[in-house]
């Protein structure tokens, strides 16, 4: 709390400082002051703009509620976030090739990226897969993929995150196999799995199954690894995608917020604590080019869930209280023109979600606008972190905006909006409701046209597109390459795993899931009796397709 006589004193002085200012207001660097958001950012903040300001209430200490100063009562004094980087290309055996080079340049935390076929649930012999196998990704069809991607890896001693959502269950049923065969229990494994469907229906439209079964799907997971996998973060609530497609950050918390809660009510309503349950969850935001704005999301976001968990969940666990969360630098903010420009967005990126108190971070790389990261941009992105932890000072004390007046004003501010989200889709019925009606999808689309616009208007200025351009620029950064061979490999040797299995033991485990997914028994259970004899991805997924049905999205105008 300010006192009343210091605001008293400041308003008198602020009466002088507006006239002398008032000269210098007609000559503007650029004709509005807006946020990435499209927010108006005010001249100047003073106390006046947290005079109702309660420490306890708004900040705290760090470690302790609200959290808005970070989870950890020491943060990086004690220990670095995870630094990971997004991997995964082509062939296993090329995957599993980039994975040593980076954790042998000071990674500490592994990241798979998968090809758009394993995203959607297809083997790569498929006919839907052509073109596709091992470009955007890593191709896993079987467990002997999963084998050669960890070969040489031992997965109680790393942490592994899996970008993967419609299936995502199998995926995780094939990294518990490879852990099996390695000796590894699976109480010691740690890591993600993004499984987020939710978002998938709201912005980056990669499905199978209907919302609801896919619902079902994750709580499935969930009250397996609570008795099993007790470190495996069993989902990975993103924001990013929401962000990448075109949302304010605002609606990127809110809506990223409201899918976590959506998940935390659906595994009470399967009869599960929310106390048992509640500390594998993990949210993933996106970290865009307003500085300032991104600290303040991060810190608004543990301020709400913080208050959400206690107060309307009822956990008791002080720990599921905790909104803990990896950040990815945003993609939709490179260019292809100047892309050594993209080194430099990214590090401010990375900054801010520093600032704003990540646990895991993920920088992007200056070329993937255009392709996979050559391996000298992904060290130039993995360096940039390493940079960041050991060279600012940023690390040194905990929260260092904590107090400004800005930021907190910022806080206030976000936290604010995003409740008002959330109030609104409590209004429409919930998140599946808003996802039937298409709510998410029509505000998303607004906040990307404003945006697109402000940048025709030239009152937002992207360096290298629509001002500090270079005429005929010429790009010499070399691009990686998926070879057309890599599509034939993975092909030749899925169909060598299927001539080689045991075919009847495969018929009967995709039979003891489809009984498991018509009843109520466990289905990631049985996906890892079916991965064990190598079935495929793809016919799991077809073994669910008549049960769950595919989803098909409704026309939204």
């Amino acid at each position: 709390m300010i006192e009343k006589d210091a605001l008293k004193s400041l308003d008198e002085k602020k009466k002088n400082w507006e006239k002398k200012a008032e000269k210098l207001r007609q000559v503007k660097s650029r004709p509005r002051f807006i946020t990435v958001s499209g927010e108006e950012v005010k001249e100047l903040y003073t106390p006046e703009d947290l005079k109702n300001f309660d420490y306890n209430e708004k900040l705290g200490l760090p470690g302790e509620f609200p959290y808005t100063r970070g989870i950890h009562h020491t943060m990086y004094r004690s220990r670095l976030w995870t630094m990971r980087q997004f991997s995964g290309m082509g062939t296993p055996r090329q995957t599993n090739e980039r994975y040593h080079y980076l954790l042998n340049h000071g990674q500490t935390g592994l990241s798979v990226a998968f090809d758009l076929p394993t995203l959607m649930g297809f083997d790569s012999d498929h006919v839907r897969s052509l073109g596709e196998v091992g470009k955007c990704g890593v191709a896993v069809d079987t467990l002997a993929d999963m084998e050669i991607i960890f070969d040489g890896i031992n997965l109680g001693e790393v942490s592994t995150s899996m970008t993967i959502n419609a299936p995502a269950s199998i995926l995780l049923a094939m990294y518990l196999a490879v852990a099996e065969k390695q000796g590894i229990p699976f109480a010691k494994l740690r890591g993600t799995l993004q499984n987020d469907i939710l978002k998938e229906y709201i912005a980056q439209k990669e499905w199978i199954f209907p919302p609801r079964p896919s619902i079902r799907l994750i709580t499935d997971m969930m009250s397996f690894c609570t008795d099993h996998v007790p470190q495996w973060n069993t989902i990975s609530i993103s924001g990013y995608h929401i962000r990448e497609a075109g949302s304010t950050a605002a609606q990127e918390l809110a809506f990223t917020l409201a899918d976590g809660f959506a998940y935390i009510e659906a595994a009470i309503a399967d009869g599960q604590d929310v106390d048992k349950f509640a500390t594998r969850l993990s949210f993933f935001f996106n970290a865009h080019q307003d500085f300032f704005e991104e600290i303040a999301k991060y810190r608004a976001a543990r301020r709400i869930y913080a208050r959400r968990m206690r107060d309307k969940y009822k956990a008791k666990d002080e720990r599921n209280w905790l909104l803990r969360f990896h950040t990815q630098t945003a993609g939709c903010s490179l260019t292809a023109q100047q892309p050594e420009n993209n080194i430099v967005r990214t590090a401010l990126e990375a900054l801010s979600a520093v600032l704003g108190g990540t646990q895991s971070l993920h920088t992007n790389s200056m070329d993937e606008t255009m392709a996979l990261p050559s391996d000298k941009a992904a060290l130039i992105a993995l360096r940039t972190q390493h940079v960041i932890a050991c060279e600012t000072g940023v690390v040194n004390t905990i929260d260092p905006l904590a107090g400004s007046y800005f930021v907190e004003s910022m806080t206030d501010k976000m936290e604010a909006d995003a409740e008002k989200y959330l109030d609104e889709i409590d209004r429409r019925g919930g998140v599946l409701k808003c996802i039937d009606e298409g709510y998410f999808q029509r505000e998303i689309a607004r906040a990307a046209y404003r945006y697109q616009q402000e940048i025709e208007r030239g009152e937002r200025i992207i360096v290298g597109i629509n001002d500090y351009l270079v005429e005929d620029e010429v790009i010499t950064i070399p691009i990686l390459k998926i070879d057309e061979t890599v599509e034939r490999e993975q092909v030749a040797s899925l169909r060598k795993i299927k001539s080689g299995r045991d075919n009847d033991k495969v018929k009967r485990t995709l039979d003891d899931l489809a009984m498991a997914a018509k009843g109520n028994g466990n289905t990631l259970k049985a996906m890892l009796d079916c991965v064990r004899v190598y079935a495929t991805e793809g016919e799991i997924v077809d073994t669910l397709r008549p049960i769950f049905g595919e989803y098909i999205e409704p026309p939204i105008i």
